[in-house]
Order: structure tokens, then sequence, then C-alpha cells
């Protein structure tokens, strides 16, 4: 993979940082999770979404609780 150097502002930097969630989190990372908050979702996505939110309205649902109990925790 090729790699460039960009010119930013101290503020910039400074926002980035605050965006990092981890100490050693590179900030290309940090970019690419802004970016893809901005990405049109995949057509195979959107159709997941849509049976998730099904199965929420039909109750086909498990609450922390009852995973827990479930998993013996």
């Amino acid at each position: 993979m090729a790699y460039t150097t960009i010119q930013i502002s101290q503020e910039l930097l400074s926002k980035l940082k605050e965006r990092k969630l981890y100490d050693k989190e590179s900030y290309e990372e940090v970019i690419w999770d802004a970016l893809e908050d901005s990405m049109e979702l995949s057509e195979e996505t959107k159709k997941r979404i849509k049976l998730a939110e099904q199965d929420i309205k039909e109750g086909r649902v498990y609450s922390l609780d009852e995973v827990k109990e479930e998993l013996g925790l």
C-alpha cells in the first residue's frame, strides 16, 4: 500500500485526536471511521437492517439478562 503525507491545521489534528477510540489508533483509522459515517449503506446492509427491525417488531429478541442466564453467567 502506498502512503502520502497531508497537511492539516493544529485545530483539525486536535479534533482527530479527540476521535481516537484508543491511544494506538492511527489517524487513517480515525479518518476512515469518519468517512464511513457519511457513506451510503450497501443494499445488503439495508436488507439486514429491515430484517432486524422486523425481528424486533415481532419480539424475536433477547434481553441481556436472558442471554446471561442462557450462558450461565
